[in-house]
C-alpha cells in the first residue's frame, strides 16, 4: 500500500501471488525442456521471424534462441546458460532440477511451512550432497597416456543425448582423438586448437577428423598446383602487396622512361620480399622433389602471386589469425613477421597439401603432418540444420573429454548418482537435522529423483515402477541406473555410462541457490522510473 502512495502506477504482487508466479515460471520452463533430456529425448523445432528453422535437442541452444517473457524464467535460463559456459553441458538438467525444487517446495508451502525454513533445509541438503558426490565419484588416472576407453564412454554418454546412436558413436572416436591430439602434458587444454570446419555435401556419417588443418579458401592463381606432396610450409604475417603512401604525394615526369623507373621503384620493396621467399625455396628444395607452400595472414597482390607461381610456390593469402597458431602447432616451424632473416628452421612440413572445390567454395587441406598438436574436425551434412546439430554435439563432446582429463574423475550416469544421493539424504542426513529444516532436506531429496523420472518418462516407461525398482536396488546396496530400452535397473559401470564430475557439481551448486532466492521473494514490484506517467 505504501508503494501505491509513492507511485500510483506501480504494479505489486503480494506474498502468495508473487511466490506462485515464480513457481509457475520455473515449472513452465521445466515442462518445455523436460522432453529433451537423455538419449531418448525429443527434438524441438525453432522457427525464426524470417521463417528460418532450427532443429535442436541442446538445452543451451534452446534457451538462447527462445524468446522468454517471464523475468523469473529469464533468470533460470541465464543460470543454465552460465552452467554451459562453465562446464559445457548440463543445461537441461539444471532447468529441470530448479523446476522440481520449486515444485516440491510448493507442496510444503501450501501446507503453511515458511519458505525460510525450507531454504535452510535445502542449504543443508546441498552441502551433504556435495560431500556425498566427493565419495561417490570414480577416480580416473590421467597421466601422460590417458585411458582412452573411459574418455570414449564419457564422450559417448554426452553425444548420444544430442544425436542418434550410430552417428554419436562415430563422433565419439573423432572427439576423443581430437582432444588427445592437442593435449600437451603440464599445459591446460585449449579447445580452440581444434578447428571445427563444415562442408555442405555428402552425409552426416562422412564427418571426419583431419590430423592437420582445413582452410576455408584456396590459392588465388590459376597456374599454382592444386595438389602437392612433401611440402615445406612457411607460415607468415607479411604484407606482400603494394601499399600507397599515407600522405598525398605527387610525381611529375617528363618522359616515359622516368615513369617506368618510378613504377619499378614503387614495386621494388614488395618484389624484394617475394625474392627472399623464392631464395629460401630454392635453398631448401634444390635437387629434391619437395614443394613449397606459403600461407600468409595478410594480402598478396597479383604481381607477387605471379612471381611465386613462376617459382613453383603455392601461396594462400588472408588466412585467419587463429589458423596461424594452429598451423604452427600442426606442421611445426614458426610464424614469421618479417622476411629479413628467413632460415630453414622457420619452415613446417606437411606430407600432402591439396585443394578441394565445392561449388563456389574452395577448401585447402594440409595433411600427413609429422607431430600434430592441432587438428580439424570436418563436419559434413546435406543441409544446414544437420550441420548445426552435429556442431553443437561436437562442442559438448570436446568439453566433456576436456572436463574428464582435468577432473581426473567421473560419475556413474543413467540416474544412478541421483538415486544414490536421494537414499543417502533420506536414510542418513535427515536423521541428523533437527526441527522443520528436515522438510527442506526431504524436498531436495525428492527433487533429485526428477532426473531418473524424466529419463523414464522420455523412454515411454512407467515412472513409478522405475523409481521403485531403482530405490529398491539401492537399498540392497547395489548402485544401479536406468536401462532406457527395458526400464530395468542396470550397472552403469558395466554399460559404460558416465557423466562429468564438474557438470554434476555445478548443477548441485547452482540449482538450490536460484531456487532459494526465488522462494524467498514475497513481493514482485513493477515500479520502474519509466512507469511514472507525466501529468
Amino acid at each position: 500500500m505504501s508503494l501505491r502512495v509513492l507511485n500510483p502506477n506501480a504494479e505489486v504482487l503480494n506474498k502468495s501471488a508473487a511466490l506462485h508466479i515464480n513457481i509457475n515460471a520455473a515449472k513452465g520452463l521445466q515442462d518445455v525442456l523436460k522432453t529433451n533430456l537423455g538419449p531418448k529425448g525429443t527434438i524441438k523445432m525453432l522457427v525464426g521471424g524470417a521463417g528460418d528453422i532450427k532443429l535442436t535437442k541442446d538445452g543451451n541452444t534452446l534457451l538462447k534462441e527462445m524468446q522468454i517473457q517471464s523475468p523469473t524464467a529469464i533468470m533460470i535460463a541465464r543460470t543454465a546458460v552460465a552452467q554451459d559456459d562453465i562446464s559445457g553441458d548440463g543445461t537441461t538438467s539444471t532447468v529441470i532440477f530448479i523446476g522440481e525444487l520449486m515444485k516440491q517446495s510448493e507442496r510444503y508451502i501450501d501446507e503453511g511451512i515458511h519458505p525460510r525454513v525450507l531454504v535452510d533445509g535445502l542449504e543443508i541438503a546441498k552441502r551433504a550432497t556435495l560431500q556425498f558426490l566427493e565419495k561417490f565419484k570414480t577416480p580416473v588416472v590421467m597421466d601422460a597416456d590417458p585411458d582412452k576407453e573411459v574418455l570414449k564412454m564419457v564422450a559417448r554418454t554426452t553425444v548420444r543425448t544430442k544425436l542418434h546412436e550410430a552417428l554419436a558413436d562415430q563422433l565419439t572416436d573423432i572427439v576423443v582423438n581430437g582432444v588427445l591430439c592437442i593435449r600437451k602434458p603440464e599445459e591446460p587444454i585449449d579447445l580452440f586448437m581444434v578447428e571445427i570446419m563444415h562442408m555442405r555435401h555428402k552425409f552426416d556419417v562422412d564427418t571426419q577428423l583431419v590430423e592437420g588443418l582445413v582452410l576455408d579458401h584456396g590459392s588465388r592463381h590459376p597456374d599454382m598446383k592444386r595438389r602437392a606432396e612433401n611440402c615445406y610450409i612457411l607460415t607468415c604475417n607479411v604484407s606482400l602487396e603494394y601499399e600507397k603512401s599515407e600522405i598525398n604525394a605527387g610525381f611529375f615526369y617528363s618522359n616515359a622512361q622516368q615513369r617506368e623507373t618510378m613504377v619499378a621503384a614503387e614495386r621494388r620493396s614488395v618484389d624484394e620480399k617475394v625474392k627472399k621467399i623464392i631464395e629460401l625455396k630454392n635453398k631448401v628444395s634444390a635437387g629434391t622433389e619437395n614443394n613449397f607452400v606459403v600461407i600468409n595472414q595478410k594480402g598478396i597482390d597479383p604481381p607477387s602471386l605471379d612471381l611465386l607461381a613462376r617459382a613453383g610456390i603455392i601461396a594462400l593469402r588472408r588466412a585467419k589469425r587463429r589458423n596461424m597458431e594452429r598451423l604452427v602447432l600442426a606442421c611445426g616451424g614458426e610464424a614469421v613477421n618479417s622476411v629479413d632473416d628467413l632460415t630453414p628452421d622457420c619452415l613446417g612440413w606437411a606430407g600432402l597439401v591439396y585443394e578441394h572445390v565445392l561449388g563456389e567454395e574452395k577448401y585447402t587441406f594440409v595433411e600427413n603432418v609429422k607431430n600434430p598438436h592441432s587438428c580439424t574436425i570436418l563436419i559434413k551434412g546435406p543441409n544446414d540444420h544437420t550441420i548445426a546439430q552435429i556442431k553443437d554435439a561436437v562442442r559438448d563432446g570436446l568439453r566433456a573429454v576436456k572436463n574428464t582429463i582435468e577432473d581426473e574423475a567421473v560419475i556413474l550416469g543413467a540416474g544412478a548418482f541421483e538415486v544414490a544421493a536421494r537414499q543417502h539424504l533420506i536414510n542418513e542426513v535427515k536423521k541428523t537435522v533437527k526441527g522443520r529444516a528436515q522438510l527442506g532436506v526431504e524436498a531436495f531429496a525428492d527433487a533429485l529423483l526428477v532426473i531418473p523420472k524424466t529419463l523414464a518418462e522420455n523412454s515411454g516407461l512407467d515412472t513409478h515402477d522405475v523409481i521403485i525398482s531403482l530405490t529398491g536396488e539401492h537399498d540392497r546396496g547395489n548402485i544401479v541406473g536406468l536401462n532406457q530400452n527395458t526400464g530395468d535397473p542396470i550397472d552403469p559401470h558395466m554399460e559404460g555410462i558416465y557423466d562429468n564430475y564438474s557438470v554434476k557439481r555445478q548443477i548441485i551448486n547452482s540449482g538450490p541457490v536460484i531456487a532459494s532466492q526465488l522462494l524467498l521473494v514475497d513481493e514482485v514490484i513493477r515500479a520502474g522510473r519509466n512507469m511514472r506517467k507525466p501529468n
